[in-house]
């Protein structure tokens, strides 16, 4: 089976609704907070991309045991530290950091050692930033100079910890978090904002987790080794993926969609505020509340003038995985957009900085770069015409989502590579595009 496609033709113009894969960061966390439970969760509308299945695979590798009945995942947990755990245990977490990282919280009171590996991408990947504290929890952890595979082997004499994590990675402050869960006393972490769905989830478990929030900074205190029971859980549409769907509609001609029912946590919509400043309208409707996360629909519209922004810095975390997509809209845009201090992006699947400047450069945008600041010189007539085949880009869902959507609204003809990288995070993404007109082959 062949692994690319082809286009050929922009988008016609279209009005419609949709509804994108299921918030892939919440899926994660909802099968891993579950597997620590008491009792039998039942998560409905999880995300079945191959990041979230590997998750699956590692409870059980871990002895949780799951069901499948209809579209209701039944995960019995038997409380925290309840893993059944076997010696010689291979955790294999494929492209996903998030599980790589929060299962290695899970894993400080393990009784064997186990081992941790994941694909080619995700060995590339530097996890300094979780072995540092996890080492202060009092956990034994050998790694490949900070890089996979790691062993870690847990302990019966684990300490609380204080803790500044002031990059604004949520995957290291979740690990803390979930570490803190198997500890004694009080754990206390000062973490820069940050997507706060783990947080959120305890709170909503009833467990004993206090959060006071700055502009910036959280401080966030854990009482460890409370129990809590089984919950049940409906996962709501992602916004990371409906940020490809609402660029297709503002890049596309006399167009509009509305997006039914997707997380609009205020960690995760620096997209929407950023589009909004360049001159979009994007708007939520049906608000609501569900387990302390923020749902609603997204309503879009095309849009012919777009403007430059001096993206304020302080919207890097909340936009973290949609900058690539946002460059997209800069390269539209009348003016020069600056972006500064990104360099969290090359700390991703990819060197996501570094190919979002090749693919802007690939279709003719000129981009002025000052170590992780960049400029991108927008050109409001950008209609491509030219042959282009995605050689040399690192296996990476997002840099295809990018390119089938640039091909979507700018033209040209286009032979996308490593179609199967969807399946890592939105594996209903082609078949959403042919259902609205696009053609693929």
């Amino acid at each position: 089976m062949t692994n690319h496609i082809f286009i050929k033709d922009r988008i016609k113009s279209f009005n419609t609704k949709i509804t994108v894969g299921s918030d892939k960061s919440i899926s994660i966390r909802s099968i891993l907070l579950a597997s620590q439970a008491v009792g039998v969760s039942k998560i409905t509308n999880l995300l079945e991309s191959d990041d979230v299945l590997n998750t699956l695979k590692t409870i059980r590798k871990l002895g949780v045991s799951y069901k499948k009945i209809k579209n209701v995942y039944n995960i019995e947990g038997y409380g925290i530290n309840g893993f059944n755990i076997k010696k010689n245990t291979i955790i294999d977490a494929g492209n996903s950091g998030t599980l790589a990282r929060l299962i290695l919280g899970l894993l400080v009171k393990t009784k064997y050692k186990i081992k941790l590996i994941g694909d080619k991408s995700l060995s590339k990947r530097d996890f300094s930033r979780v072995i540092k504290p996890l080492r202060l929890f009092g956990a034994n952890i050998k790694s490949n100079n900070n890089f996979l595979p790691i062993e870690i082997e847990g302990t019966n004499f684990l300490r609380p910890i204080q803790y500044s994590e002031d990059i604004g990675s949520a995957q290291v402050k979740s690990c803390i978090i979930l570490s803190a869960l198997n500890s004694p006393g009080i754990t206390c972490i000062n973490a820069k904002r940050s997507r706060d769905h783990t947080e959120l989830m305890l709170k909503f478990l009833k467990y004993p987790i206090k959060i006071k929030n700055s502009s910036e900074f959280q401080a966030i205190s854990i009482q460890g080794q409370n129990q809590f029971n089984a919950f049940n859980y409906n996962v709501p549409g992602d916004i990371s993926s409906a940020a490809f769907f609402i660029v297709l509609t503002i890049l596309s001609t006399k167009s509009k969609m509305i997006i039914k029912n997707v997380n609009i946590n205020p960690s995760r919509i620096g997209i929407i505020t950023i589009l909004n400043k360049m001159g979009a309208a994007i708007k939520f409707k049906n608000k609501k509340i569900y387990n302390g996360e923020k749902i609603a629909d997204i309503y879009v519209k095309s849009k012919k003038n777009l403007f430059s922004i001096n993206c304020p810095s302080k919207l890097n975390s909340s936009a973290i995985d949609e900058f690539l997509i946002i460059f997209l809209v800069a390269a539209k845009a009348k003016g020069v957009s600056r972006f500064k201090e990104l360099g969290e992006m090359n700390k991703k699947e990819s060197k996501r900085l570094d190919l979002g400047i090749k693919f802007l450069k690939l279709i003719g945008i000129k981009v002025d770069r000052y170590k992780n600041n960049i400029n991108i010189r927008g050109n409001p007539d950008l209609f491509l015409s030219d042959n282009f085949e995605m050689k040399d880009f690192l296996k990476d869902h997002r840099i295809f989502f990018l390119s089938c959507i640039t091909a979507l609204t700018l033209g040209g003809k286009w032979k996308i590579n490593d179609k199967d990288s969807i399946n890592s995070s939105f594996p209903s993404f082609l078949k959403i595009l042919k259902n609205i007109g696009a053609k693929i082959n």
